[in-house]
């Protein structure tokens, strides 16, 4: 009789626990109840393209190992392509372009293409906005071009575009609402700077400068497919990526364009 009473209370107390712990997570008091916070980052896997013009890897990985809400794969060209294709890019909620090749195979134009028609996010930093010279759909993916060669505008020739290092940059927030530059204010940065690029006018702008030796704008979205695109062309050295603004709008950045992944 004794035992059965015993078990009776352990029932009772038990029953207690449980209807107590459920009140706590219907009313947030416990953050193991699961689910993600409000403003809370959703945790994004990167796939970082590199290869086709150095940087100094250290800072820059730092930097990267830093971002908060971000893991990361580094595929290197010419094996990078590998990574585009189905089957291997699903594991992916965004890719990080850092490099500048020149040229790309037909099949791995395919496959960037059916890349970013899936809803793969894309996040183009500095100079990988001076990539791929002869395939003209870039343009259109990227929101613009760096053009090593003349090239025309409105009938007229332009001549090639232009860069100049270690510049101090005055950027103006072009758009504060947007998630990729939400809490961030005007600031000064010390970069490398393209000038004369074409920049398509479909474009949403971003960021921009009134340094004479810079394009107007050095950040924008664009669209392509079904993939969100972020262009920046900040981030040439650790004198950029040291400051605490890049790092928060490259971030920002990825984890927007990550959401764009199966029609999140």
């Amino acid at each position: 009789m004794e035992r059965e009473k015993a078990l009776e209370l352990l029932r009772k107390y038990n029953k207690e626990r449980l209807i107590i712990f459920f009140l706590c997570c219907g009313m947030g008091l416990l953050s193991s109840c699961g689910q993600q916070k409000e403003g809370q980052q959703k945790e994004m896997n990167v796939l970082l393209i590199v290869g086709g013009h150095g940087f100094d890897e250290g800072p820059f990985y730092a930097m990267m190992d830093k971002l908060p809400g971000i893991t990361y794969e580094v595929a290197e060209h010419p094996d990078a392509y590998q990574y585009l294709k189905p089957g291997k890019i699903e594991g992916y909620d965004a890719v990080l372009l850092y490099d500048m090749p020149s040229e790309i195979p037909e099949d791995a134009k395919k496959d960037f293409v059916a890349m970013l028609e899936k809803g793969t996010g894309l996040v183009v930093l500095h100079h990988a906005f001076c990539s791929y010279d002869f395939w003209p759909e870039y343009t259109n993916i990227v929101g613009g071009r760096y053009h090593h060669f003349p090239w025309q505008k409105d009938g007229e020739e332009q001549p090639p575009s232009t860069y100049k290092h270690d510049l101090v940059l005055n950027v103006k927030v072009m758009d504060s609402k947007h998630p990729v530059t939400k809490r961030i204010s005007d600031f000064q940065i010390v970069d490398e700077a393209y000038g004369g690029t074409e920049i398509l006018e479909s474009v949403h702008p971003l960021l921009a400068t009134d340094e004479p030796a810079s394009a107007p704008l050095v950040g924008w979205t664009n669209h392509y497919a079904n993939a969100k695109v972020v262009t920046l062309t900040l981030g040439h050295d650790k004198q950029a990526w040291e400051n605490p603004v890049f790092s928060q709008l490259l971030s920002q950045a990825i984890s927007w364009v990550g959401d764009s992944v199966n029609g999140k």
